[in-house]
C-alpha cells in the first residue's frame, strides 16, 4: 500500500475530528465513558483517544520513559492504570492535561504512540489483504482506532472478498463500510450509536469518488478537513 505522506496526513486528521472535535488533535482531551469492560466507567486520551482499559498504560509508560517534565509526578501512577481505577482521580486527571495541553514531549509521544499502536497495524493488515486505496486505509485505521480492529461481527454481515480473494477493493470497502454503519447504529450502548458521523463521513466520500482522498475539504465530525 503506497500511502503519501500527504495522504496519511488526511487520515490523521479525519481520525483527529471523530475523536477530539480537532483536525489537529487535542493531545490534553480526556473523556469518561460506560465502555470499559462490563461497562464500567473508563478515560479516554489524547489526540486519537486511548482508553485506561487498553493502551493507556503503554502510552504514559513510553511518556515516563521519553523523561517527559511530568514524568516523575505520573510515574506512580504507571502500574495503575488499568488495574486500578483512576477515573476519579483529580490529581491523575490534571496531570494527563497538563502534559497534554503544556508538554511537548507528551505531544510527540502520543504522534509515535498513535502511529505505531494503531496506523502500522492498521497498514499491516490492509497490505496483508491487499488494499491500495487511501479511502480503504482511513476505514481500515478508522476502525483500529474506535474498535482495536476489524471486527469479524461486522465483516460476517457481507459477502465481498477482499482484493486477496480476487475480490473488488471498492466493493469490499464499500459494504464493509454500510455494514459497519448498521452495526454502529444498532449498539446497545448509546454512546457507541452516536458515533455513526464516522461511517457517514466514509459514505460520503464514497459517492463522490474521493477514493485518493485528494478533493478537500473532507467533512469529518462537523469538522472541515484539509
Amino acid at each position: 500500500m503506497n500511502i503519501a505522506p500527504s495522504q496519511k496526513r488526511i487520515i490523521e486528521r479525519v481520525v483527529n475530528a471523530f475523536e477530539t472535535g480537532s483536525a489537529d488533535g487535542n493531545y490534553a482531551a480526556i473523556s469518561i465513558y460506560h465502555d470499559g469492560p462490563h461497562d464500567i466507567r473508563q478515560i479516554t486520551y489524547g489526540r486519537s483517544q486511548t482508553t485506561e482499559y487498553g493502551n493507556l498504560r503503554q502510552l504514559v509508560a513510553a511518556y515516563i520513559a521519553a523523561n517527559g517534565f511530568l514524568a516523575n509526578a505520573m510515574r506512580p501512577y504507571a502500574d495503575k492504570i488499568g488495574s486500578v481505577p483512576l477515573t476519579d482521580d483529580a490529581a491523575f486527571l490534571a496531570l494527563l492535561k497538563r502534559a497534554g495541553r503544556e508538554d511537548q514531549v507528551m505531544r510527540q509521544t502520543q504522534d509515535s504512540f498513535f502511529d505505531n499502536t494503531y496506523f502500522l497495524p492498521a497498514k499491516k493488515w490492509a497490505e496483508g489483504l491487499r488494499f491500495e486505496l487511501p479511502v480503504s486505509m482511513l476505514v481500515i485505521y478508522d476502525s483500529f482506532i474506535h474498535s482495536g480492529s476489524i471486527l469479524w461481527a461486522i465483516r460476517q454481515k457481507f459477502n465481498q472478498n477482499p482484493p486477496s480473494l480476487g475480490g473488488d477493493e471498492k466493493a469490499w470497502t464499500s459494504a464493509y463500510v454500510n455494514a459497519r454503519h448498521d452495526w454502529l447504529a444498532s449498539h446497545p450502548r448509546p454512546v457507541v450509536q452516536k458515533t455513526v458521523y464516522r461511517t457517514q463521513c466514509f459514505k460520503n466520500e464514497i459517492k463522490r469518488g474521493n477514493w485518493d482522498l485528494t478533493v478537500v475539504p473532507i467533512v469529518a465530525n462537523g469538522v472541515k478537513v484539509s
